[in-house]
């Protein structure tokens, strides 16, 4: 399975730390917009998978090129990538999110607006799955996954984000639905110290499933059915209440 996409449109918003960033956003299918947010590892063959069952199931797809090169798997690149520039992602920050946040929730907007939609789904992967349930804080988007939510990293029982924007992302929650957050058991990065905070910060605006072994990217590389079977299941109630 591949994932062909119909366009490619470069999307310049503003940084939380001031500055603009732009990244080439693809797109493809047709159906109720959702948002891929891309892990660390890169765009490879199993993220555009991922991009294509979605189609299949109903959806359209938009997947911004954040990390990487477009198509590969680069893990240590991209890590050092990641470590050594924190203009955008701050993988250690702790309390706040990084600077890309602002950067995504303009994104949501525009996806919104070019499909005349009544909102956005969004799955965040590791390092970006954090931000899939604070984007439920925008009008934009109905409903967010975050998959093995990693950052930020060796934070212990630390979030990725502010207080105040836990306060916004459950206040969307209880006006759409929960959001949705998923590991596997034993995931050392995905830590169950950190999905325990996750639920003690957004409660029963949160639903959390753990599928048993020791991976680590349920959607992608580590691709587990059962997990991904729960995605679009998610995703059509959401935007079926919204009608």
């Amino acid at each position: 399975m591949t994932w062909a996409h119909d366009s490619v449109f470069p999307f310049t918003a503003l940084l939380t730390s001031g500055g603009e960033a732009t990244h080439d956003v693809y797109v493809g299918g047709d159906g109720p917009p959702i948002l891929i947010l891309q892990e660390l590892p890169g765009i490879g063959p199993e993220t555009l998978n991922l991009a294509q069952r979605l189609n299949t199931a109903g959806f359209r797809v938009y997947l911004p090129h954040m990390i990487g090169t477009y198509g590969k798997v680069t893990m240590v690149r991209n890590a050092a990538r990641l470590f050594c520039v924190r203009r955008e992602f701050n993988m250690f920050l702790k309390g706040r999110q990084s600077p890309i946040a602002h950067w995504m929730q303009a994104l949501v907007a525009e996806i919104k607006s070019r499909d005349n939609a009544t909102g956005v789904g969004v799955i965040g992967m590791c390092v970006t799955g954090s931000f899939a349930l604070t984007l439920m804080a925008e009008d934009a988007v109905l409903g967010g996954v975050a998959s093995q939510p990693a950052l930020p990293i060796f934070g212990g029982d630390c979030l990725h984000m502010s207080p105040q924007e836990v306060g916004n992302a459950r206040a969307g929650m209880a006006r759409k639905g929960p959001g949705l957050a998923m590991r596997y058991g034993d995931d050392k990065l995905a830590s169950e110290r950190h999905m325990g905070a996750l639920k003690n910060a957004f409660g029963d605006h949160l639903e959390t499933v753990e599928f048993d072994g020791n991976d680590h990217s349920l959607l992608t590389l580590d691709f587990h059915e059962p997990a991904y079977q729960r995605v679009p299941h998610y995703f059509r109630t959401r935007f079926a209440q919204a009608e």
